[in-house]
């Protein structure tokens, strides 16, 4: 076992310590069993993606900064490494999180791109370890974008740090099975129940609620979808996905047609 996949190890740990409790005690589903359908395969993905994912983004991590000097400015670079740790979090956060945001649109719009993100949308059981069930080109090529230009503008390795640490803990809790109000924030940040309803089978929910962390960009550019006193109930998609991990991984590229039905149980 490597370095990485201790680390891996230990941190899935500490997320189930706090998760399954919190799942427990403040349940939006109470009736939804800890041991949901398909946990199996979604435990798979918490350590087979870690490598794949790794590589992907290391790769474009060296082209971004070998090509940075040729696209920045070193002045800007040195301005923005002069600036306190905190600030740089907080724009790194901006920066990273608006271009997720157009990403996961795109995601969203092009088919081929599709293919790819409905393996994450064909969760039909909202928990923190469905957060997990994402092909790993998908988080490749989102978190890429989002972190690039980051790296290029040369924002400090702890402040991109912090924001990846943020990203990860805050991606669980919008999948886990509760419910939190968020008061006034709700028009800020990003809530389970915001999130639920991008996952929602429901037809007005469709292509809303593209805000990973920040739900401002949705109210700010129209895709806000966060009705009062209702919640999102049915997840899934109505297109016909394998419940396997290697399977899910071919899915994108299989021709259009000649998937199998998904299996049942």
């Amino acid at each position: 076992m490597s370095l990485a996949d201790f680390l891996d190890f230990r941190l899935f740990f500490l997320a189930g310590l706090v998760f399954v409790p919190l799942e427990r005690l403040f349940a939006a589903r109470k009736d939804q069993p800890a041991l949901r359908r398909h946990w199996k395969n979604d435990l798979v993905y918490v350590f087979a993606n870690g490598l794949v994912i790794r590589l992907g983004l290391t790769g474009l991590m060296i082209l971004a900064l070998a090509g940075s000097p040729l696209l920045v400015p070193s002045g800007w670079q040195e301005a923005v490494q002069a600036q306190p740790l905190w600030l740089q979090a907080v724009e790194v956060l901006i920066i990273a999180d608006l271009i997720f945001y157009f990403f996961h649109r795109l995601f969203h719009a092009v088919p081929a791109l599709w293919r790819i993100h409905q393996i994450h949308h064909s969760i039909d059981e909202m928990d923190w370890l469905a957060a997990h069930r994402i092909h790993p080109l998908d988080q490749i090529l989102t978190k890429g974008a989002s972190l690039l230009p980051c790296f290029a503008l040369g924002f400090s390795g702890w402040a991109i740090g912090l924001y990846a640490f943020a990203y990860h803990w805050h991606t669980l809790f919008l999948h886990a099975n509760v419910r939190f109000g968020l008061g006034p924030l709700r028009w800020l940040l990003t809530s389970p129940d915001f999130h639920h309803w991008h996952h929602c089978r429901e037809r007005e929910a469709w292509d809303r609620n593209f805000g990973t962390q920040l739900a401002l960009w949705d109210f700010v550019f129209g895709t806000a979808h966060l009705p009062q006193g209702r919640h999102a109930e049915r997840f899934g998609i109505g297109e016909p996905v394998p419940e396997s991990y290697p399977a899910q991984l071919l899915h994108p590229f299989r021709r259009q047609g000649s998937e199998a039905v998904p299996e049942t149980g």
